[in-house]
């Protein structure tokens, strides 16, 4: 049975974020980003009980002897036999560092699509590239950087010099770092969370065209998700971290051309079924953070879907003297 994924189901995974970045939220800036992942995890485990569906999670915290919840393969949702049968995958904090040092841009993400749209990869980083819709059909991965902005440019009826490209601020993108500067295009950095950093390529006043480098596999098939909502583009390549990790992929069936094959957007999430929603941890770019006035929690969410690519955003007051949250671990409700 597919699902339909209309107004009614996309309400119920806005609340599986909100209650994620609620409880993530009471960790932000305390410098411990396990008990903040934890936290995001229990809630939205014990949310995702809630909704009627039979979902598998292609997408979660790890395989099942490193995670105790969201692990990949976990069955999750009501579980009744005429539920619908849906991939999920999920980030309950897409920039755990961002959130134990207080920094902007920690969002919580879930995405979801019927049975056998989304993709999951072998290995833990992909190598990307993505643009907005403005941009789209001008990328290939296998270009060099100039030959990319040069064409972004000509997309945006401009001159490289006048693109901003995101990177994640890491020693691996050195080099191209330094092909983006030789172009004169801008370069934003950031320190995580490149979920919301390949979104940002797809909203008009985010002030970025690009994105560049290596990153979690995880977060590419999110992003892919989220821009096939907007009309935006993808591109990945898998990017094993040694010979190791090489060897593992090829154990699992993978071969050589599979891992220098460009997996498209289409390849990372198929149909029109998808659903993206993320809401805002700490405050940035995408989705303002939680905030807390008085005895009120106030959310900050975003809701999109693929086959009427339309875009809601949602803002939520929890009124903390009565709200309570699933907890999975402690089997009750619990406050936020």
């Amino acid at each position: 049975m597919a699902i339909d994924m209309g107004r009614e189901v996309t309400l119920e995974f806005i609340r599986v974020t909100e209650a994620a970045a609620l409880k993530a939220s009471r960790w932000m800036g305390r410098g411990d980003k396990e008990a903040a992942d934890q936290a995001a995890v229990d809630a939205m485990r014990g949310m995702l009980d809630l909704v009627s569906i039979r979902g598998t999670v292609i997408i979660g915290e790890g395989e099942k002897d490193h995670a105790p919840m969201l692990y990949i393969g976990e069955k999750v949702g009501g579980g009744g036999l005429r539920d619908p049968k849906v991939d999920i995958a999920v980030d309950p904090i897409d920039g755990t560092t961002l959130t134990s040092k207080g920094l902007p841009n920690a969002i919580s993400v879930i995405a979801v699509g019927n049975e056998g749209t989304l993709t999951s990869f072998p290995c833990h980083y992909v190598n990307k590239i993505a643009v907005g819709p403005r941009a789209k059909g001008s990328i290939d991965l296998n270009d060099p950087v100039q030959a990319n902005l040069e064409r972004v440019a000509e997309a945006y009826n401009a001159r490289p010099r006048d693109l901003t490209a995101i990177v994640l601020d890491r020693p691996r993108h050195s080099e191209i770092i330094e092909q983006i500067r030789e172009t004169g295009a801008r370069i934003k950095l950031i320190s995580d969370g490149d979920v919301a950093g390949a979104i940002a390529t797809a909203m008009e006043d985010s002030g970025v065209n690009i994105l560049f480098g290596i990153g979690g596999s995880p977060e590419a098939v999110l992003a892919a998700a989220a821009l096939k909502c907007l009309g935006g583009e993808i591109q990945v390549k898998m990017w094993p971290k040694n010979d190791e990790e090489r060897r593992k992929t090829l154990d699992k069936g993978y071969s050589e051309g599979d891992i220098d094959k460009i997996y498209q957007t289409e390849d990372l999430a198929r149909g029109d079924s998808i659903i993206f929603c993320a809401t805002g941890i700490t405050g940035g770019d995408f989705l303002p953070g939680v905030r807390y006035e008085g005895n009120v929690a106030i959310t900050n969410s975003v809701a999109m879907r693929v086959k009427t690519t339309t875009v809601r955003y949602v803002t939520a007051y929890h009124n903390l003297d009565i709200k309570t949250i699933p907890s999975r671990t402690e089997a009750r409700e619990i406050e936020i």
